[in-house]
């Protein structure tokens, strides 16, 4: 296992805020459109009750911008 499995949707999502990220609307399916209002940047945030898959997390730290250590940090 590495540094980014394990993660739930509820610990995910309080970093994103902890980034500047707003819930924008429902998704398609059980996802959720999570933006930041300072750089208009979308991310797509799967709400499943089971642990997020890692590299599905990396993605959602790419597509967000997020450094990947200051995550962690966060």
């Amino acid at each position: 296992m590495g540094r980014f499995s394990g993660f739930k949707y509820r610990e995910v999502v309080r970093r994103l805020r902890a980034f500047g990220y707003e819930f924008d609307r429902p998704g398609p399916g059980s996802h959720e459109v999570w933006r930041n209002p300072q750089t208009g940047r979308k991310v797509t945030v799967p709400h499943h009750a089971k642990d997020m898959a890692e590299g599905t997390l990396r993605a959602i730290l790419r597509e967000a911008a997020i450094d990947p250590e200051a995550f962690l940090k966060a």
